[in-house]
């Protein structure tokens, strides 16, 4: 059986309901926003496509200031009022893009990125979730979600181990570029 790997030209990056007025109540959010950031700076250095999603911007804001500053023009944002970020506009992009593996990041664990997880692994795309990069309001919701994410055949994964996985050897064209972004990822960590 084949091992599922993050490979440049098959993932795309989800960013999950990183928004302005729900932030300040999520567990760890400063440490959240910073991983995020970074993962969207190094897919941006490599050219992975990046989907954002906001739920119900009208209550919860735009996404927050860090993440949405990082975005390359070419960073798709989407509105949804359903919890999975799986909506038929993400679900039509990622197809178009022939991707056929997504990192997922964001918030909140048991609620948007769970599901995003299990509509993902529904739909045949491979789901790796970046176990630094998602959190929650009730801290003691994440471990339980991750565990379901994993047993629904997601994988979990870390930031900068995704990141060097898609470059593959230092001889990438982006590896210079990736380096201060991989040490403000390690300067990010909790």
């Amino acid at each position: 059986m084949p091992v599922p790997r993050i490979t440049i030209g098959r993932t795309v990056l989800l960013v999950i309901d990183v928004q302005e007025r729900l932030i300040s109540t999520i567990h760890n959010h400063d440490a959240l926003v910073d991983r995020c950031s970074l993962l969207v700076e190094g897919c941006a250095q490599l050219e992975v496509p990046i989907l954002v999603t906001e739920q119900y911007t009208r209550g919860l804001g735009k996404t927050v200031a860090k993440i949405a500053s990082a975005l390359p023009k070419s960073a798709l944002v989407f509105e949804k009022t359903q919890f999975s970020a799986f909506t038929p506009e993400v679900r039509g992009e990622i197809a178009r893009l022939g991707a056929s593996t997504i990192l997922v990041c964001g918030i909140e664990a048991h609620v948007c990125v769970l599901q995003s997880v299990l509509d993902a692994c529904a739909s045949g795309i491979q789901p790796f979730h970046m176990t630094d990069a998602i959190s929650a309001g009730q801290a003691d919701q994440i471990a339980p979600a991750f565990v379901r994410m994993e047993r629904a055949g997601s994988i979990p994964s870390g930031a900068l181990s995704s990141l060097y996985e898609m470059m593959g050897s230092c001889e990438h064209p982006a590896f210079r570029a990736m380096l201060p972004i991989a040490k403000g990822i390690v300067a990010a960590s909790p």
